[in-house]
């Protein structure tokens, strides 16, 4: 026997450095086997442990599974060898002293991680690297964990696209056994999609197919934007899907997808996808047929609601449809969870498919109780009273329905809102709403930029759920250059706790029409309205419902008096009659003054859409106001709107709406110049007529100034003076286009949409004109009064000094549409909602004021 038997592992420990490797292969313990040796069993009668600091030795010794009087032989000793790596704890052990029984253990304890250290990672941040990572500090550093955290990190990158990703681990030897564990990344680029292949398509072309596809190959037009030009695995599946989704659509039935193979080229920076696909037959829909258990929904009611006919192309999205139109018209009879089953029988030979929508046996149901969860600020009964379907009442598909459109349009709500059917025993479900409430309060910032106004701000504040009971509280104030305004508003739409809307508003006003000569803003008429009303309206049916109205009105219109009043009667004070006609226009003259406007009127209004923001439905609605109950005007203006909306394909929404009116006088012109509808009461469009100005279309004077020769200056629109004067008519039509994006730029809270506006202001009394081409004012006041040039050329006399005139013409008073195209953007931006919109006027008449672009934006609280 030999005088010593040595059993462990002589390992080369590395020294940590900055470039040492902690993921170099550490050696595997081996047995030293000495012949028969090995063989023999001896008796352990002491261990002892060295090189510990921050493990005890009976702990060491329970982890070897080695006790004092046990037996050992070399197997034994290799085995507790293992026991001791598989811990983690130790870099190195070596066991001696099994020729005398007196083990001695030697280790070498792996270091602390003392911290952790990424570089190089600029793509991705720290904080969604970092709960990748199970390597932590105060953790003993081992260099499985650590190849384990390099695999995750790696495929955190793969995630992201990025397949040519490098991680180098690296560690710093600290004093006290400790290290510093830092993760060298090289992120690489994304790898792109170069290019994607595909086999087999005789139908359509690869272009065709691509476009039905998430994923797009790299480059291109406007290339920098896109988002699906990585390669993503899970992607790729769902690109399948697609393609087979829409050979489907087009009654390829037997259509697959044989094999979808992604290629990394050798750079790893692009890949090539390539798709082999079997496209097969085209079948046509044959025999449709149905089989109804239900006795209220006969197989004639079932094929009257389905909408495939025999002899068209087969098409599973279509037979979709309509097993949601068997369900629905179920619903309505009270059937929640109808059984409703296509049933397919193809003939290959005459390349058909035979359908049978088969329904069925369930019973009724009823609603046993209504949940709604997720509401912290409204009150539950805001909410139960928008439900058209009660506890106990029976299931009906078209009272939910409705339900969920009028809980949307209370816009308390996220948009995407359904009301879920809980199924309870055999014969009544539970309706669950969980809402998830949003800031129903908004402070708003209104701005605009126009050729003549320049800059325009307004600020209101609302609350639309105040308290949470539903009601609306609303202050507003509007300043620019031509008009500050103050209103307070209040609406209860539950009054006394029925469904009896009551509101009411004051506000104050001061409007300043103006014009600009070369660079100088100058002031025109002012009106100042101070009034308030009262409004009261209810419902007539389900959608059809009746307001009616109240209103109190004090205007004001005066003229500038420094600028427009002279002393015409000689008696040297400035007073109100003293409003001088070449000066101010006799059409501005005509409206100084004072007057009460004592109105009331209704509206009958229809509206069946989805909610505020509303993709499908209709509403429109006509309303009257007579002003004569008192006061000092009398009319009957009349006014009509309606709007419809479409959800076509590809989800684009589709709205079309229109308004006009038209005020009827009901007292007699005083002057064949002067129009019975005053100026404050009179049409002037719609309130945002994109591509126009505020007040930019319509009937209006404008002054031309005439030269020092007696010429007009009609090409210099810096000495144009334009007043708009409103019209009795007016119409005004949109048609917009919400335009689909993709999940990127959707998830930045931006919908575009395009647009085309037309309307028209008209039907007004031509006003009493003036041209003079220059007046003659004397430099003293011996030499006589002053007076006017009629004829081109002619000079003034000796004494005298000249003002040249103007003259002034009648535009814009006629029903000639003007048109508008363009586009814009909502953009729900971290600052609160914005609203882009760039417009350019296709169609005007003479005098018209235009405007390009125009914003709009807001927050929420």
């Amino acid at each position: 026997m030999t005088s010593a038997l040595m059993v462990g592992t002589m390992l080369a420990s590395p020294a940590f450095a900055q470039d040492a490797d902690p993921l170099a292969p550490q050696p595997t313990p081996q047995n030293i086997q000495l012949g028969e040796i090995e063989q023999e069993v001896g008796m352990i009668r002491s261990i002892q442990v060295t090189g510990v600091s921050r493990i005890e030795p009976e702990t060491v010794i329970a982890y070897s599974g080695l006790r004092p009087g046990d037996e050992y032989t070399a197997e034994t000793l290799d085995v507790a060898l293992r026991a001791l790596y598989d811990t983690d704890l130790f870099r190195d052990v070596i066991i001696t002293g099994a020729d005398t029984g007196r083990l001695l253990i030697q280790i070498q304890e792996n270091p602390v991680i003392n911290r952790i250290i990424l570089e190089g990672n600029r793509r991705l941040k720290d904080d969604k690297i970092a709960p990748e990572i199970r390597s932590a500090p105060r953790q003993i550093f081992t260099r499985e964990g650590v190849r384990a955290d390099v695999n995750r990190i790696i495929e955190l990158y793969k995630r992201e696209g990025r397949f040519a990703a490098v991680v180098e681990p690296q560690i710093v030897e600290l004093d006290q056994n400790r290290v510093d564990l830092i993760f060298e990344i090289s992120e690489g680029n994304q790898s792109k999609i170069r290019s994607i292949n595909i086999i087999g398509n005789e139908q359509f072309s690869d272009g065709k197919l691509i476009k039905e596809m998430f994923s797009r190959e790299a480059g291109g037009f406007l290339g920098f934007l896109k988002s699906n030009d990585t390669y993503d695995p899970d992607r790729l599946a769902a690109d399948q899907q697609v393609l087979r989704a829409f050979y489907l659509t087009q009654g390829y039935a037997d259509f697959r997808v044989v094999s979808a193979l992604a290629e990394l080229t050798p750079d790893r920076e692009n890949f090539v996808i390539t798709y082999v696909v079997e496209e097969g037959p085209r079948y046509k829909v044959g025999v449709v047929d149905a089989d109804s258990a239900l006795r209220d929904f006969p197989n004639e009611r079932v094929l009257e609601a389905i909408d495939i006919k025999e002899g068209d192309w087969f098409n599973a999205e279509r037979n979709e449809e309509n097993i949601d139109r068997l369900n629905q018209v179920a619903g309505l009879l009270g059937y929640a969870f109808a059984d409703v089953s296509p049933r397919y029988f193809r003939n290959a030979e005459e390349r058909t498919i035979d359908l049978t929508f088969r329904v069925g046996e369930t019973p009724r149901v009823y609603v046993d109780r209504i949940n709604i969860n997720g509401n912290t600020v409204t009150r539950d009964k805001v909410i139960r009273r928008e439900f058209r379907i009660a506890e106990g009442d029976a299931f009906n598909a078209a009272a939910i329905r409705r339900s969920e459109d009028r809980v949307k349009s209370l816009g308390f709500f996220q948009e995407e809102l359904a009301i879920e059917q809980e199924q309870i025993g055999n014969d009544r479900v539970a309706l669950n709403l969980d809402v998830e409430e949003r800031s129903t309060g908004q402070i708003q910032l209104s701005a605009g930029f126009s050729s003549l106004e320049s800059f325009l701000l307004s600020a209101s504040i609302a609350q639309t759920n105040f308290m949470g009971k539903g009601q609306q509280l609303s202050a507003g104030v509007n300043w620019s250059r031509y008009s500050q305004s103050v209103q307070l508003g209040f609406v209860e739409p539950y009054f006394l706790g029925r469904q009896i809307l009551l509101g009411g508003d004051i506000y104050h006003r001061d409007f300043s029409s103006f014009n600009f000569i070369g660079n100088e803003r100058n002031t025109t008429y002012s009106q100042v309205s101070t009034g308030g009303g009262l409004r009261l309206g209810f419902p007539v049916t389900e959608y059809l419902s009746f307001g009616t109205r109240y209103r109190l009105v004090n205007d004001n219109i005066d003229l500038a008096r420094n600028i427009f009043f002279s002393d015409l009667d000689g008696n040297g004070t400035v007073d109100d009659d003293e409003c001088d006609p070449l000066l101010a226009g006799r059409y501005l003259c005509d409206e100084l003054g004072t007057r009460v406007t004592s109105a009331i009127g209704y509206t009958l209004a229809y509206n069946d859409t989805d909610g505020v923001r509303a993709t499908r439905g209709q509403r429109f609605s006509v309303g009257q106001d007579f002003a004569g109950l008192g006061g000092d005007v009398k009319y009957l203006r009349s006014t009509a709107n309606a709007a419809k909306f479409f959800r076509l394909p590809a989800d684009f929404i589709l709205s079309i709406s229109a308004e006009g009116g038209y005020i009827f006088p009901l007292e007699e012109e005083d002057s064949e110049f002067r129009d019975a509808i005053r100026l404050t009461d009179r049409f002037f469009g719609p309130q945002t007529f994109r591509g126009f100005d505020i007040r930019g279309v319509g009937p209006r004077v404008e002054r031309v100034p005439y030269d020092g020769n007696g010429e007009l200056i009609i090409d210099n629109e810096d000495r144009l003076v334009s007043n708009a004067l409103g019209g009795r008519a007016y119409y005004f039509g949109r048609a917009e286009l919400d335009i689909p994006v993709g999940a990127s730029i959707r998830n930045l809270g931006l919908r575009p949409s395009a647009f085309v506006d037309v309307g028209s202001v008209w039907s007004l009394t031509a006003p009493e004109l003036t041209n003079i081409i220059a007046t003659c004012s004397p430099t003293d006041a011996n030499l006589g009064d002053a007076y006017e040039i009629t004829a081109p050329g002619e000079q003034c006399q000796t004494g005298f000094v000249r003002s040249n005139g103007f003259a002034e013409f009648f535009r814009g008073n006629s029903p000639e549409p003007r048109l508008s195209v363009g586009i814009g953007v909502n953009w729900v931006s971290p600052f609160g909602p914005l609203r882009l919109d760039l417009a350019h006027a296709l169609l005007k008449q003479e005098g018209d004021d235009t405007r390009l672009f125009s914003f709009n934006v807001g927050t929420q609280f």
